[in-house]
């Protein structure tokens, strides 16, 4: 009984690992392209007319 439970947690925080090194990615990924997007909006400013 205390082996499968044992191996039970194991799996579940393996897998607990695996999402947040995903969510990391996921996050760091957005963030870059939320920069890169802003940047290219700053380096246009003066071409925007109202």
């Amino acid at each position: 009984m205390n082996e499968k439970l044992y191996k039970t947690l194991g799996v579940s925080g393996g897998i607990s690992i695996a999402m947040g090194v995903l969510e990391i990615m996921i996050g760091l990924s957005f963030g870059i392209l939320t920069i890169v997007g802003g940047a290219k909006l700053l380096r246009a400013k003066s071409n925007i007319t109202f």
